[in-house]
Order: structure tokens, then sequence, then C-alpha cells
């Protein structure tokens, strides 16, 4: 692996185009519950939505887990 490949992988982000189609719905919905709660276009956040991030987040961390271990066999 290059320096190249190895670092786009480091620095891939999670957004929340990805949140909204782990949850299943739009990526309009996951912005506007992300907004300040006493703004008016604020909307509460999509049920289900804390499982979706613990989803999101864990296959985020295993892929940073694999990229270091294909680092380190090098």
């Amino acid at each position: 692996m290059d320096y190249k490949e190895a670092t786009d992988r480091l620095l891939e982000r999670i957004t929340t185009t990805d949140l909204a189609e782990e949850l299943g719905v739009s990526q309009n919905a996951v912005a506007r519950a992300r907004l300040d709660p006493t703004t008016r276009d604020f909307r509460p956040p999509p049920k289900g939505w804390a499982a979706a991030v613990a989803r999101v987040a864990g296959r985020r961390a295993a892929a940073l887990m694999d990229l270091q271990r294909e680092l380190e066999r090098q």
C-alpha cells in the first residue's frame, strides 16, 4: 500500500448522506436534526438514530483497524 492509498483510507469521512442511508431517511432529515433545537428548521432525530450511529461507527472503526493491521504488516 502506498502513502496516497493509506492516507485516503485514513481520511475518509462519514457524511450526513451516509447516516441518512443507514437510517432510511433523507439527508435533509439528518441535517435538520443536527440544528440547534431553538431554530425554526429543527426537527427531532429520526427513530433508531442511536443504533444507526453505532452501526456506522462500528464499520468505520473496523475499517481503521483493518488499515492499521495492513500497515503494520508492511
